[in-house]
């Protein structure tokens, strides 16, 4: 596993990525700034703007090469550890890019979302492949529909943006995982990047973290090293 920073401040560097490319730094953010970020355009912009596209061409767009490029999905992975055998939600899951392979790797997943076409979408590659592991949840905006210790990990990825009212969403969140279990944020810098959404939908490592403080997270891991364009922050 590669590097992992320990941090238990807001204030953070970017380390360059494997490929040796120089990710400009995050705007400092002071602390008590409204929202701690002025430019971010908000959850129902976030929304607005990823179904500009066709069901058709976000489907193509989630699973691509192109994608797989960058998410690195494998090392993801590898991150992660042995999760044979643990019970992981999936929240966004969207075309079910990381379900079906966490399901491959022996997890119990709940790939959540919102939206009836993606659960379909799912559900028809799970009898395609299948997985007897995998089932699908509809989730509304403000909920992630977690029993209380239900889960051993969350996992969100390019996801976190698109929800309103976070603090209170991922309380509920930290109740639905286990004592021991984690969350994991992956999601793109908070800077211009050739793929992912507008820089002003993107949320900053150090708004993540203090948002999540504010749900009842105490410990925090950041990787800023695995991917080239995106942060993992695993929070207990």
């Amino acid at each position: 596993m590669k590097k992992i920073i320990l941090i238990s401040i807001l204030s953070l560097c970017f380390a360059c990525n494997s490929e040796n490319k120089s990710i400009p730094s995050e705007p400092v953010e002071k602390h008590g700034e409204k929202h701690r970020d002025k430019e971010h355009l908000g959850h129902g912009s976030a929304n607005e703007f990823m179904h500009k596209s066709s069901f058709d061409d976000l489907i193509q767009r989630f699973e691509s090469p192109e994608r797989d490029a960058y998410q690195r999905p494998n090392k993801v992975l590898e991150h992660f550890g042995n999760i044979e055998g643990k019970t992981i939600m999936d929240i966004g899951a969207g075309s079910g890019y990381f379900s079906v392979k966490l399901a491959e790797k022996g997890a119990k997943v709940i790939a959540a979302d919102v939206d009836d076409r993606f659960l379909e979408f799912i559900q028809d590659r799970v009898k395609k492949n299948a997985l007897q592991n995998i089932e699908t949840r509809k989730i509304p905006y403000d909920s992630p529909s977690l029993s209380e210790n239900e889960v051993d990990l969350v996992l969100i990825v390019n996801t976190y943006h698109h929800i309103e009212h976070r603090p209170e969403y991922f309380t509920q969140v930290k109740k639905g995982t286990k004592p021991d279990g984690e969350l994991v944020v992956v999601d793109f810098f908070k800077t211009d990047t050739p793929v992912g959404p507008p820089t002003g939908h993107k949320l900053s490592m150090d708004t993540v973290i203090d948002e999540l403080k504010k749900a009842g997270y105490g410990s925090f891991d950041v990787n800023v090293d695995l991917l080239p364009y995106q942060y993992i922050i695993t929070a207990k």
